[in-house]
């Protein structure tokens, strides 16, 4: 079955920096788009990063362009979130996602989320 787990949250002052991965399984990875949500307390979860299937084109949101930077590793099954300069209001559980096709219909799958705490 398809799963998705993140790594690599914990506590960080501002200004550091944090790296996130995604280990994807059960299901062929290579061919999907791969994105990372985030959801602050008190607030909607919000996309943060998408990368397309070869990882030859990202897209970030406003909040965190130029600072974050999705990558993949195909080979490895593996979708990556570097977080620079990371601010307080970074403060949020970040989601691996896919959305995958099969028979016809598509099925989102979400990882267990990592916290990051950005504080002092």
């Amino acid at each position: 079955q398809v799963q998705l787990v993140e790594s690599g949250g914990g506590l960080v002052q501002p200004g550091g920096s944090l790296r996130l991965s995604c280990a994807a399984s059960g299901f062929t990875f290579s061919m999907y788009t791969m994105k990372w949500y985030r959801q602050a307390p008190a607030k909607e979860r919000e996309l943060a990063a998408t990368i397309t299937a070869d990882g030859g084109s990202t897209n970030y949101a406003d909040s965190v362009k130029d600072r974050f930077t999705i990558s993949r590793d195909n080979a490895k099954k593996t979708v990556y979130l570097q977080m620079n300069s990371l601010k307080p209001e970074d403060t949020a559980v970040y989601y691996c996602y896919v959305r995958i096709w099969r028979d016809g219909r598509p099925t989102v799958y979400w990882g267990q989320g990592t916290q990051v705490t950005v504080s002092s």
